[in-house]
């Protein structure tokens, strides 16, 4: 079968699902496409090229159930959730990509198109739509490049610095201790309260417009 851009980045995802990003060599790519190393080089110039085809593969396939009846926020939880259902079935990739890829969204992907759609359904004003989304991919990403690469769990188990106090008012005599407990939150509550605190704070901000409070542009907020 003759190789094409497409086979090889599906051939490409496969290897990274299975071993990393970093185990990924042109070499490897080759021998699981039977293919000599050296004719990759007719389709892709080199291993970083394979990846950003790859993560616009992924991108593009990415899909969401679409409720154009139900309540803004009710949709941003929805797109929200289903971006780190993707993220999560390829963790590999979609860690490596939050990381070292900046422009891994661009303006037709599908979750970057429902993603302005519903801030602007919001009622958030047109200047304003790329900036509010552009804060909330911020924060999503972040939150997930921390829990695929266990950062969010281990912050989250740390203890207090301060005194623990007991029943009988004692304090704790190790006062500066981060030993982490045996378990931490839920993940999927812990991405729950995200939205959440995202989701209050545009409407507090939405809420403050219609008031009639002043309103700067994010551009001139300080």
């Amino acid at each position: 079968m003759p190789l094409t851009e497409a086979g090889i980045y599906a051939a490409a995802l496969r290897l990274i699902d299975e071993d990393g990003v970093e185990a990924l060599t042109m070499r490897k790519l080759a021998t699981a496409l039977d293919a000599n190393p050296m004719s990759l080089y007719h389709h892709v110039p080199n291993k970083e090229a394979v990846l950003r085809g790859v993560t616009r593969m992924v991108g593009a396939q990415f899909r969401t159930v679409t409720l154009e009846d139900a309540p803004w926020q009710e949709r941003i939880r929805l797109l929200a959730t289903d971006f780190r259902t993707l993220a999560h079935r390829h963790p590999e990739l979609m860690a490596y990509s939050f990381s070292h890829q900046p422009d891994f969204i661009q303006p037709d992907d599908p979750f970057w198109t429902a993603l302005t759609a519903i801030v602007e359904a919001a009622g958030v004003p047109q200047s304003e739509v790329s900036e509010i989304a552009a804060l909330m991919v911020a924060v999503v990403i972040g939150v997930l490049a921390a829990e695929l690469n266990g950062a969010l769990h281990q912050w989250s188990t740390l203890k207090s610095h301060g005194p623990e106090v007991d029943e009988d008012g004692a304090a704790d005599a190790d006062l500066g201790s981060t030993s982490a407990a045996s378990e931490g939150p839920d993940p999927d509550y812990m991405f729950r309260l995200v939205m959440d605190t995202l989701i209050t704070g545009l409407e507090g901000r939405l809420t403050a417009g219609r008031d009639g409070r002043a309103r700067r542009p994010l551009s001139q907020s300080a």
